[in-house]
């Protein structure tokens, strides 16, 4: 249960987050690449730290995300969800713990039913166990700067930049709560989806963990056609390059076939079988070579992660031991999806009126 204190803290917060997001400087179209990004990454993780699902935290921060993208011009609600998870305390017991999630959409019509849904979670990490409590894992403290504040920082970019292009494909940009329990809000927002809607999406981009892995990686989902990881992944690889960007994609294993991706929201849309290209950093040459160990071991990184750890996923530790990291993934991850999602989107100038 969440304390008083914390609610009283987390409401300060938003206040302070307010007067920030007005000082903040917006973008403007001749702006560095992936400035706001980065602000936006610092901001989140500092005004919003435990944005477990369900918390005064996530709910804050779903508030304040709303309103950028208001901001923008773009339609953007809340959607809020019941559901629950299960908690395993050190006697081996299994609780239910009901919580209430809230996710933020913001979406803007293009020339056509088609559409484009770049999607990332703005939750941390919640503790399921007894033994996740005890490795201090999630919690009221974690900033989750990488895990996930990264990805939304540039989905927020990539809305302001986009919001006065005209494309023939709609747009979506839904920020995710509760996947940190298993993709809860990803799979309450494909629920909702209509058939007709299902259809008419081209491509799922998942945005998740930009900061501390080796490299950045685009995967594509073992239901996505050759065709569209053409256009999606493998563009995306040659864009990354044409700019002298460190990017891969998985080398392959026998749980994860080259080239696919696993382990965050867009498994629930590929499931479905809707296209999806997932944008994350890590390095899949190593561990046990599912994605899941970020870097080498070191003496600052003796996990080889940084994901769901108050001590190591926070602005102070990063800046530290990976200096400019976080201006530098925010700028390359928003120079390689802009113009990909410019051209999936097929964003055209736009229409001029005829001078009578």
């Amino acid at each position: 249960m969440f304390s008083r204190f914390y609610l009283k803290s987390s409401l300060l917060a938003l206040a302070l987050g307010g007067v920030f997001s007005v000082c903040a400087a917006q973008p403007a179209k001749d702006a560095p690449m992936g400035r706001f990004a980065a602000e936006q990454t610092r901001h989140i993780a500092t005004y919003f730290p435990g944005r477990m699902a369900g918390s005064p935290a996530e709910l804050l921060t779903a508030d304040y995300l709303k309103q950028q993208f208001s901001k923008m011009g773009y339609q953007s609600d809340i959607r809020s969800v019941n559901t629950r998870y299960l908690y395993t305390s050190k006697d081996g017991k299994k609780n239910w713990n009901n919580v209430t999630a809230s996710s933020v959409i913001a979406a803007r019509n293009g020339d056509s039913p088609k559409q484009i849904v770049i999607v990332a979670h703005f939750d941390t990490y919640t503790p399921q166990s007894d033994e996740d409590l005890d490795n201090n894992l999630g919690g009221l403290t974690l900033q989750g700067v990488d895990d996930n504040a990264s990805g939304i920082g540039v989905m927020l970019e990539l809305a302001e930049r986009l919001k006065s292009i005209p494309t023939a494909y709609g747009l979506r940009f839904v920020a995710t709560s509760a996947e940190e329990i298993g993709s809860l809000g990803a799979q309450n927002y494909l629920q909702r989806m209509s058939a007709e809607e299902k259809n008419n999406t081209v491509l799922v981009i998942n945005l998740d963990s930009l900061i501390t892995g080796d490299r950045l990686y685009f995967n594509a989902g073992r239901n996505t056609p050759p065709q569209m990881a053409k256009r999606s992944r493998d563009r995306a690889l040659d864009i990354a390059h044409r700019y002298g960007i460190a990017a891969a994609s998985n080398p392959g294993s026998a749980q994860h076939p080259k080239g696919t991706g696993c382990c965050s929201d867009q498994e629930v849309f590929d499931a479905a079988g809707i296209p999806v290209l997932s944008v994350e950093a890590t390095n899949w040459s190593l561990g046990d070579k599912d994605g899941y160990q970020q870097r080498a071991v070191s003496p600052h990184f003796p996990q080889g992660v940084t994901w769901h750890r108050p001590q190591y996923d926070n602005l102070q530790y990063l800046d530290r031991y990976l200096p400019g990291r976080i201006d530098k993934r925010s700028r390359d991850s928003v120079q390689i999806l802009l113009p990909l999602i410019k051209e999936l989107a097929q964003a055209h100038p736009p229409k001029t009126q005829k001078k009578k």
